[in-house]
């Protein structure tokens, strides 16, 4: 290896680096506010409705456009999104330090969703073509996987120790310097490839078109004390959403051309994973309340307790997962993690309302940390599996929309279930801890099929993927 190419080979990874501290300072986002919501409802006075829109504000906006933010990576560049995703993501966080009213909170967070957006959709399809070769694609695609399921329970302990030991506000506050610092790495290591030109049509009318679908079905669910016709709002929902794929079948340039679901894989991996995530973000929503106000810990315990899914999910993301993908392949090693997933959330549903750590919540995390560790890398490979360079964005953007379209609707369907299940029981007399409990089983029995659903369509509709070590993996876009 000349000494060009080494310095090329190691700029990647160093580049890879920073795509995964922005990535991180997304994911961690995400789920370190779960901590803070007690204290964010003292403070500023949020209603217990009103809550869960701290999550869903950020959610509907991310969702919404992460596929028009994949899109706009392929036709402007994908550094470019990146950087400006970043820098909007860190002004909003700023925003949401200092917000002193529920409504500049949410507002701010709808605005750290956006953000969040551009730089996410861009991050994978970006991975791809840094690694085109499979040997080093797969090792990439394992810190990837990493850093966004990892993620997601670290936010949970380091929620937890900000809360405690400062304020909710550092939360947010936190992500400022980690931001610049991103900001100014990517200008200097990533690598500045022009897209394929604006020419080739954004698709204005498509992204509306499906954003409007994602934020009135998320309202139509967890909305419904705020006012309105629910059915009427998810008949528009729908409504939106058929012309949305009408959009798409015919226009010129689609937003999300339709040509990807002809990959069965890719269409099954993006299918379980919107069922995955559901069942998983709503867990960790409602497995936090259900510490905070049955268990009664503090921000500090509840971020520990979710301690080993972080611990499980790094040990098996970074390494090993792309080890087993290759020796068993990526269907059968998210069989199994899913499998695992689903047993975690059966057990939780067994935890009772004095219950303690070492029994009834280590064996909960456990195989939670294990499954996810497992399925992501898989789901993460599989979900990409069909990508072109044209098309690396789309398909980035496809991935992170299903998990947070997943993640937003999933926290809509178990939130309102858990505290319908509750309210009412709360009218016939039960005790609060009992009704809260109560609520929280039968939101985790849900999140459970949710998942038992994903590991039927991962049976029926993903295939193995044959691939030796030197074959690319199949482009089945076209």
């Amino acid at each position: 290896m000349t000494d060009t190419t080494r310095r090329t080979a190691d700029s990647r990874w160093l580049a890879l680096v920073v795509l995964c501290a922005g990535m991180l300072m997304i994911v961690l986002d995400q789920t370190i506010v779960n901590v803070a919501l007690p204290a964010i409802q003292a403070d500023l006075g949020f209603s217990q409705a009103g809550l869960a829109w701290i999550v869903n504000a950020y959610l509907i906006a991310f969702g919404g456009l992460l596929l028009l933010a994949g899109r706009l990576g392929d036709l402007i560049g994908h550094k470019r999104v990146f950087v400006i995703g970043l820098v909007g993501f860190t002004v909003a966080s700023l925003l949401c330090g200092l917000s002193t009213t529920p409504e500049l909170l949410i507002g701010a967070r709808f605005v750290q969703g956006v953000g969040g957006a551009l730089s996410t959709a861009v991050t994978l399809g970006m991975i791809v073509k840094m690694f085109p070769e499979p040997k080093e694609q797969a090792k990439a695609i394992g810190v990837f996987s990493f850093v966004a399921a990892a993620g997601a329970s670290i936010g949970l302990l380091l929620g937890g120790v900000l809360t405690q030991a400062l304020t909710w506000h550092w939360i947010f506050f936190v992500n400022v310097p980690i931001g610049v610092v991103a900001v100014l790495f990517a200008l200097r290591l990533i690598r500045t490839e022009p897209g394929i030109g604006l020419g080739e049509g954004a698709d204005i009318l498509g992204a509306l078109l499906v954003t409007g679908a994602v934020m009135l079905g998320v309202f139509t669910i967890v909305g419904s004390e705020s006012g309105g016709n629910p059915l009427v709002q998810g008949v528009i929902a729908v409504a939106l959403l058929v012309g949305f794929v009408v959009r798409q079948a015919t226009a010129a340039n689609p937003l999300l051309p339709l040509r990807v679901f002809r990959s069965r894989n890719v269409t099954g991996a993006n299918a379980v994973q919107v069922l995955m995530v559901a069942g998983m973000f709503g867990m960790f929503f409602l497995g936090t309340l259900y510490m905070q106000f049955v268990l009664h810990y503090d921000a500090l315990r509840i971020g520990l307790a979710f301690l080993p899914v972080a611990v499980s999910i790094g040990t098996l993301s970074v390494g090993f997962s792309a080890r087993l993908n290759a020796r068993f392949g990526e269907r059968t090693v998210l069989l199994f993690g899913l499998g695992l997933v689903f047993v975690g959330l059966l057990l939780f549903m067994r935890a009772p309302v004095d219950g303690t750590y070492l029994e009834h919540l280590l064996p909960v995390m456990l195989p939670l940390g294990i499954g996810v560790g497992l399925s992501f890398p898989a789901l993460m490979t599989l979900a990409m599996s069909g990508a072109t360079p044209s098309d690396a964005g789309l398909a980035s953007g496809l991935v992170n929309t299903t998990a947070q379209v997943g993640g937003a609707l999933g926290l809509a369907v178990l939130a309102t279930t858990s505290t319908s299940r509750t309210s009412t029981l709360l009218a016939q007399g039960v005790p609060t801890a009992q009704a809260l409990t109560s609520g929280f089983h039968l939101a985790f029995g849900i999140a459970a099929g949710l998942v038992a659903l994903a590991l039927v369509v991962a049976v029926t509709v993903v295939r193995p993927v044959a691939v030796t070590a030197d074959a690319p993996r199949p482009m089945a876009f076209h």
